[in-house]
């Protein structure tokens, strides 16, 4: 379908880009992404996916809104405490693009998740297990890939194109047979905008990988 008024409006700055356009944003709304984890990456890159047009978000966490997670998680209030992530955050989504179709699942993420149709993932999560769980799944399927972690001040971002790149995977990169204790936000600490940096990195990197 050709863009509507509205939606040449909406879309109006990415429309005046040579190599987005109308057809690249026509592939935006054709797009479904998966991102998994809904904390300090997944609030900034859900919110960048739904302002752009992304077609379908689906979000899937586990957890509920604590006090201790205001201080990077932007898309949350005070209020929102003890209130499952992924609720709130479709609530705020839906509110910033009603265009935007949000599918939430307030659980981990299972193989029937993983199973649907999806045209990238976006791996936000805090823990090694999950991420190569999010590896495997894509690689086996061939489906692009971008995570990103942050701790303290610094954060790291990988893309994997699988369909072009199938030598090269999260586990090339990642020493699996490490001794050394696995540190992340919870018991080391992150300052609230290097999140903020990550997530809106790894948006732009999806958009990129999405647009071609």
């Amino acid at each position: 379908m050709p863009l509507n008024d509205q939606q040449f409006m909406r879309y109006s700055r990415h429309l005046l880009m040579d190599d987005i356009g109308e057809a690249g944003q026509q592939k935006l709304l054709n797009a479904h992404v998966l991102i998994v984890g809904m904390g300090g990456l997944g609030c900034p890159v859900s919110l960048y996916l739904a302002a752009a047009g992304i077609g379908r978000l689906s979000i899937c966490d586990g957890d509920s809104v604590d006090q201790s997670n205001l201080q990077r998680q932007v898309l949350y209030t005070g209020d929102d405490c003890g209130e499952p992530k992924v609720e709130c955050a479709a609530q705020r989504l839906a509110e910033l693009n009603p265009e935007v179709q949000i599918s939430a699942y307030a659980e981990k993420v299972t193989e029937q998740i993983l199973a649907m149709d999806y045209s990238l993932v976006v791996d936000c999560t805090d823990n090694l297990a999950a991420r190569q769980q999010l590896n495997a799944h894509c690689y086996r399927r061939k489906i692009p890939f971008v995570s990103a972690s942050a701790l303290g001040w610094e954060g790291q971002l990988m893309a994997f194109d699988f369909a072009h790149n199938p030598r090269l995977c999260l586990n090339c990169i990642i020493d699996q047979d490490s001794a050394e204790p696995i540190m992340n936000c919870g018991n080391s600490g992150v300052v609230g905008p290097v999140l903020g940096a990550m997530g809106s990195l790894q948006a732009t990197t999806a958009i990129r990988v999405l647009l071609g």
